[in-house]
């Protein structure tokens, strides 16, 4: 057996069992692929895959484990090719951040700009995405960190630790009515036509709980998966406007009335996220240290190993 094998099992199953797409992604011929794992199989003794004709239709039982045991080994030859890297250049290589616009845009320019201070030889690889897909970076090992508001937690193989708290805010042109008040109601916001995040961005399912849990129906009149597009819109006055509040703090234009909506919405988590028993780099460990003062290298080290919770934290 050999890791060709295990990077074709690994990567039919990825495609959904298409044995064609996993040649695409690995740039080699559908039938090379097929008769790698039909070899590997014979060499365990079992089938990892049902099959209907040439087709796979789904993982067996015993493949499964052998499932389970190939994403230990791809795991560890990742961590070695890290430790390598460490021992022979210890302050330079790539980062590779997956996040979502709003971390990207608001949140992580300061912490970059802080690394790129620490360690000059180290390059930034930004991979921007929806919190799901961040998390399937993370665990593809297209990037070493992850960092979302939502989705992070869901997924057994990564790692994930609270960063930062923050909370929406309301965002009107000057002249509005909602400007005048101090505390802004549900029912206020029910009766406006709303511009605010996808569903599945930045904080998006509280909003919606929210309405919901007061059987409110809210007026969604445009989502956006940018908060710099949402204000856009805002100021051509077709609703009122809510975003994260990180996204307003160094707003300079002084047009737009901001409320805060803790009160309403409550406070959503950032969360840090590495896969699972992964092999981080100095600098990895320096930036998520950047990015919370909550984070540090042994805190981080426990988690990574098994012996940390959130509760610990």
């Amino acid at each position: 057996m050999n890791l060709h094998q295990f990077r074709f099992v690994q990567e039919a199953v990825r495609r959904n069992l298409n044995l064609t797409e996993a040649a695409k992604a690995l740039h080699t011929s559908q039938p090379g692929v097929s008769k790698a794992i039909i070899e590997l199989e014979e060499e365990l003794g079992v089938e990892i895959f049902a099959r209907h004709g040439k087709r796979l239709k789904r993982v067996t039982e015993p493949g499964e484990h052998v499932l389970r045991s190939i994403e230990v080994i791809m795991r560890e030859i990742g961590n070695l090719r890290r430790i390598g890297e460490q021992f022979s250049a210890e302050d330079s290589g790539t980062l590779s951040i997956a996040t979502t616009h709003t971390q990207a845009r608001y949140v992580l320019p300061l912490p970059v700009a802080r690394l790129r201070e620490a360690y000059p030889k180290v390059n930034v690889s930004l991979h921007q995405g929806s919190p799901d897909q961040v998390a399937r970076m993370v665990l593809d090992e297209v990037a070493e960190i992850g960092i979302a508001t939502e989705s992070l937690a869901d997924y057994p193989g990564l790692v994930t630790l609270p960063c930062y708290e923050w909370q929406h805010v309301l965002v009107v042109p000057q002249g509005h009515p909602l400007a005048q008040i101090e505390r802004v109601a549900l029912e206020d916001l029910a009766r406006e036509p709303i511009i605010t995040y996808h569903p599945s961005f930045t904080g998006r399912t509280r909003i919606d709980q929210a309405f919901a849990s007061r059987k409110l129906e809210p007026r969604i009149a445009l989502e956006a998966i940018d908060s710099d597009v949402i204000k856009t819109y805002v100021r051509l006055g077709l609703g009122v406007g809510i975003v994260a509040e990180m996204a307003v703090r160094d707003d300079s234009n002084n047009d737009l009335v901001v409320r805060p909506l803790g009160q309403l919405f409550g406070q959503n988590l950032a969360r840090v996220a590495f896969k699972r028993s992964a092999y981080l780099r100095n600098f990895v460990f320096r930036f998520a240290e950047l990015l919370s003062d909550r984070l540090n290298r042994e805190l981080i080290g426990k988690a990574l190993s098994g012996h940390a919770s959130d509760y610990d934290l």
